[in-house]
């Protein structure tokens, strides 16, 4: 076993609450899953409260019909109760194959190497083979990440400097609004694992680097960078175009997507609002009434 792949097996089993393991499971059970990827802001904190964040990785011969082939990952919302906790989360769903082939960078998307190279728990997993082909896709994902971000990044500097420019490029090549500063509080909620992570990822790619002073260099040939940038510029050309069309089917296909923002709106408005059958079924057509109600709710405090 390399060392990237022993670091990231060891990081997909990353101690969570057991409420998340639970929910983990159920939530991988409904879509067909072979393994559930527990991953953002709730992994880090803690707050059981707050929305959890979970890739369900299905297998490949599950039904999921041409858009969900092509145009992944399926999105939906789910609340469990798990030991009289409520847990509610927002879940992103597709073939492991396609991960697998995203994660390698074969494919103009940068959103799974660019996800995945952040930290995740591996929190549910059918058999002991799904669980091996999810960390060799996430150490691939790495190593990915790794070799762009050699791409984006300075001739030398700090770890942290390579990653910074990483995500801003991905930022910049998504259809994404991200506030600023944004790449550094991903980088400095764990920065001694950044550091650790850039060169176990580089050896893997196959990157020559020098090191010193605290410092990396990359060393990459001529055909490495030509490659890479080959590869980039694919990406960022498709990159808005491909999230937008993610964006639209999920504005039909997102399964939950009323009850989701109906717990959004109390959430952060404290406004509450009844969720009958007709906004269950026809979210589009019920929006203009919700948002009526949200301008007179903020307009009355």
């Amino acid at each position: 076993m390399n060392a990237l792949r022993s670091f990231i097996s060891a990081e997909m089993d990353h101690e969570v609450p057991p409420e998340v393991v639970r929910a983990g499971g159920v939530i991988a059970c409904r879509l067909g899953g072979v393994a559930a990827l527990f991953y953002g802001s709730v992994l880090r904190t803690g707050d059981l409260d707050g929305l959890l964040d979970f890739y369900v990785l299905r297998d490949p011969n599950t039904h999921s019909g041409v858009m969900g082939r092509l145009l992944w990952p399926d999105v939906s919302y789910h609340e469990i109760n798990v030991g009289g906790k409520l847990i509610r989360a927002k879940v992103a769903s597709m073939p492991i194959d396609a991960f697998e082939n995203a994660a390698s960078g074969r494919t103009i998307d940068t959103t799974i190497w660019a996800r995945f190279v952040q930290p995740a728990a591996l929190v549910w997993v059918k058999d002991f083979g799904s669980r091996q082909k999810v960390i060799d896709a996430v150490a691939s994902a790495t190593s990915t990440a790794a070799g762009f971000a050699a791409l984006h990044g300075p001739e030398k500097g700090g770890p942290s400097s390579y990653w910074r420019a990483l995500f801003r490029a991905t930022y910049a090549a998504e259809l994404r609004v991200e506030a600023p500063g944004r790449e550094d509080q991903i980088i400095g909620h764990s920065r001694a694992r950044y550091d650790e992570l850039l060169p176990l990822a580089w050896r893997r790619g196959g990157i020559q680097f020098t090191k010193g002073k605290g410092e990396l260099a990359p060393r990459m040939s001529g055909d490495q960078i030509n490659a890479l940038a080959a590869a980039w510029l694919q990406s960022q050309a498709a990159g808005k175009w491909l999230n937008l069309a993610r964006l639209l089917k999920a504005a039909f296909t997102f399964d939950g997507a009323t009850r989701y923002a109906v717990w959004k709106i109390e959430r952060h408005t404290g406004l509450h609002v009844p969720l009958t059958p007709f906004r269950e079924r026809h979210p589009i057509m019920a929006a203009p009434g919700v948002l009526w109600q949200l301008w007179r709710h903020s307009v009355a405090r």
